[in-house]
């Protein structure tokens, strides 16, 4: 195998001050839909789609450690209340959706989690599926974070579905 040019690092992000003084941090949601869904589309004639939904799904995992590390661990959240907050507020603030805990069994390790006017497809047709396992991904990447333990997340309700929040089970993966 070839060396890596992407391994993933927090400093891909960049300086966005510096690189973009005049447009800053924000663009619009249609562009970030057109890569995503060109992206899918590309790799799909290539992969078929459940080898795509395990990319996305797996792309997904290590954003949300990254941004575990990056975004919520320095503010050092002590309980499961704090980490919520937390959430609630980053991923309201950076646009990504309304994050809520609609169930939380504890001592289970086992929650439903919603994100609202979701980054990925709030506003899309109903396609009759679910299409957020980026989702999956990232919110078991946070959990995984957070517990140490790995995390099983699948999407049972989408804009795409008909319905008007995202809605994801997430259970401890049996070790």
């Amino acid at each position: 195998m070839s060396e890596r040019k992407y391994a993933f690092s927090w400093s891909l992000l960049g300086d966005i001050a510096a690189g973009r003084p005049n447009l800053g941090p924000t663009l619009r949601l249609e562009v970030y839909r057109l890569m995503q869904f060109c992206f899918r589309d590309v790799l799909e004639k290539r992969y078929g789609t459940d080898g795509v939904d395990d990319i996305f799904r797996e792309a997904g995992l290590l954003a949300g450690e990254e941004y575990y590390k990056n975004i919520i661990a320095p503010t050092k959240p002590a309980d499961f209340a704090a980490l919520v907050s937390t959430l609630e507020v980053s991923l309201r603030n950076l646009g990504v959706g309304v994050f809520r805990v609609e169930r939380a069994k504890l001592d289970e390790l086992d929650f439903v989690l919603t994100v609202s006017e979701d980054l990925d497809c709030s506003g899309l047709p109903e396609l009759g599926y679910e299409t957020c396992v980026y989702d999956e991904g990232f919110l078991g990447g946070i959990l995984k974070s957070y517990t140490g333990r790995e995390f099983k997340v699948r999407e049972v309700d989408c804009w795409c579905t008909s319905d008007r929040t995202c809605r994801f089970e997430a259970r401890l993966v049996a070790e």
